[in-house]
């Protein structure tokens, strides 16, 4: 029954997120906002509500630590699972200028949340700073997307179908389908805490563990479903837009808004602060590499993500149940593929 609740609440939460999209969308378009503005803006934003939601809705129940494991977990699933996928689909190509600026943001931002982590706690006011980070990240956003090529504007044209209805789009319609998403995030991500709440005691396991595996993917599916699609159409530079974009809206945004509406300061638990939280510093500056190397996102480089997915994803619960196989996992990972990684990146 648990179980059965958490995969409702994802579904319902999942719905919501489409709708307020395809509101938000085209109420934009009627509103002369560009196709690129929308995919950078509304459907980033759109497809990073259910992580928003969840967030919100843990730290106003007193479970803060679950919206943390939810923001670190999900922008790890998304560059390395995410863009492993895309990647292997096909090659990405990283040509616009706005991701080359946003990946040195994302590791800003990464830093950033170390930085506010290393007392232990993340303070309402910290909450707030990240808060206004996200409102300068997508004015920044709107005012780079004016500096593009036509080819970029053309593709996400092309991309956000959703924003360009054939007939004139009707404003009480699409306010309803807003008001209808909002309400369907709400209700699922209630859902979705107390069912993970109830698996994170059944299991035996912390409630950040449960944060970074299980809501994170769940959560992270809006995003998989927007890259991968890309992906498989040929708009190869959507796939990793949206990445990096729902990266920084869930560190700004998400986890900012969690800490200035929770009743007290999160607490940063000791496991995040020596692990999860650098994990995210590395997957952000991993991405510089991968992505500058001729400007494309290779298989082999999709496959290294994937890798590292799994890696990670297996120390995790191995660390949760202290497991007797975690000193042997953790001696292979950095005697052997860390070190082969680097030399790797380096070449």
């Amino acid at each position: 029954m648990i179980l059965l609740q958490f995969v409702l609440g994802l579904a319902v939460m999942i719905l919501g997120a489409e709708l307020l999209v395809r509101g938000a969308a085209r109420l934009a378009t009627a509103l002369g906002l560009s196709p690129l503005v929308i995919g950078l803006t509304v459907v980033a934003y759109g497809t990073g509500a259910p992580e928003l939601a969840i967030s919100v809705q843990a730290s106003l129940s007193g479970q803060a630590t679950l919206s943390l494991g939810n923001v670190v977990g999900s922008n790890t699933f998304n560059v390395l699972l995410i863009l492993g996928l895309s990647a292997l689909i096909t090659p990405l190509v990283v040509s616009q200028q706005l991701v080359r600026l946003d990946v040195p943001l994302m590791i800003v931002a990464s830093l950033l949340l170390f930085v506010f982590a290393l007392d232990g706690h993340l303070a309402q006011w910290e909450g707030a700073c990240l808060c206004l980070g996200a409102v300068g990240y997508t004015v920044f956003s709107i005012v780079q997307s004016r500096k593009e090529s036509e080819a970029i504007h053309a593709q996400y044209a092309e991309g956000i179908k959703v924003a360009q209805p054939e007939t004139k789009p009707s404003w009480v319609i699409q306010i309803a389908l807003i008001i209808v998403g909002l309400g369907c995030l709400v209700w699922g991500a209630r859902w979705m805490v107390a069912a993970a709440v109830a698996m994170a005691e059944a299991f035996g396991l912390s409630e950040l563990v449960i944060g970074l595996t299980i809501v994170a993917a769940g959560t992270s599916l809006p995003e998989v479903a927007t890259s991968i699609a890309a992906s498989i159409r040929g708009e190869r530079d959507i796939a990793v837009g949206n990445v990096v974009g729902s990266n920084m809206f869930n560190i700004l945004a998400v986890l900012g808004l969690a800490g200035l509406v929770a009743p007290s300061a999160i607490q940063i638990p000791p496991a995040a602060l020596r692990f999860d939280i650098p994990v995210l510093i590395a997957v952000a500056i991993a991405c510089l590499p991968i992505f500058f190397t001729g400007h494309v996102i290779a298989r082999w480089e999709g496959a290294l993500f994937l890798g590292y997915y799994l890696a990670y994803l297996l120390y995790v619960l191995l660390a949760a149940t202290e497991h007797r196989a975690l000193s042997i996992f953790s001696h292979i990972m950095l005697l052997f593929v860390l070190p082969l990684t680097g030399i790797t990146l380096c070449v």
